[in-house]
């Protein structure tokens, strides 16, 4: 457990995650702005990290404003700048997923690729997703093409419930090939080393999925703080390592933290 101490060097950073911890869906979850605030306050940190491929930098900064979470883009990272990161200047690249996926591709150097014809085939959450994009990454696939993918969730949490999350996508094109992976986001190594670049002792991830973001945490080497404001409803026994701290949702854990910001 990280000592009181700890939290009062200038590099501690709470490591957050968006979907099921600042939102759902484009409900913000209540408490969360005010949760930021007290943490900037008190002098630590902040900086969000997610699975979620489909927005682009400028999307989620103006979603986060739009909640009166005011974030710079040196504290946001994406699965798909993690993706991005996997990508060569000059590929070609069909993808499957949202503008933020494309926007990294294209920052890598890469071209979009709208065919089978492709050195890559890069796949994120997509509500467009169908049989043909299925079939066209498949033949790319079997040629040769390279497999990259920005996460491997199953699910996704909104205001109504679970909706099939990017890893079901990837999953049912990994089977239908026979090719596994290089998987960008949470917990894997590509957006691991990303976030250890920025965080310093005394950090801690907030997470409300064990399975991605617990072992994010682990990989990371920092404590893992589970909300129940989004995918888990309730901590599982078993977990090993289990979260070092469970609360309601942000703003709970937060103002029961070392530095004791009222409520």
């Amino acid at each position: 457990m990280p000592r009181k101490d700890d939290f009062l060097n200038s590099n501690a950073t709470w490591v957050l995650d968006l979907d099921g911890v600042i939102w759902l869906g484009d409900e913000v979850i209540p408490g969360a702005r005010e949760a930021i605030s007290a943490l900037r306050a008190n002098g630590r940190g902040v900086l969000l990290v997610t699975n979620n491929s489909r927005p682009t930098f400028t999307e989620y900064l103006q979603k986060l404003a739009g909640f009166g979470i005011d974030i710079s883009r040196d504290e946001l990272i994406s699965s798909s700048i993690a993706a991005g990161s996997l990508i060569n200047p000059g590929e070609s690249v069909y993808v499957i997923g949202g503008e933020g996926l494309k926007e990294a591709v294209i920052s890598s150097g890469a071209q979009i690729s709208k065919d089978h014809r492709a050195d890559v085939v890069a796949v994120g959450w997509s509500k467009e997703f169908d049989y043909e994009m299925m079939s066209i990454a498949l033949r790319a696939l079997l040629a040769g093409a390279r497999f990259v993918a920005t996460n491997e969730d199953p699910t996704y949490p909104t205001p109504r419930g679970l909706v099939p999350g990017a890893g079901a996508i990837v999953r049912s094109i990994a089977y239908a090939s026979g090719r596994e992976p290089m998987v960008a986001g949470k917990p894997h190594t590509p957006i691991v080393e990303m976030v250890k670049e920025r965080v310093g002792p005394g950090s801690v991830m907030v997470g409300d999925r064990y399975s991605t973001d617990g072992i994010f945490a682990k990989n990371v080497g920092l404590p893992f703080y589970l909300v129940l404001s989004g995918v888990t409803k309730e901590a599982d026994p078993s977990w090993q390592p289990s979260p070092e701290r469970i609360g309601r949702d942000l703003l709970d854990l937060v103002r029961t933290d070392e530095f004791h910001v009222g409520g």
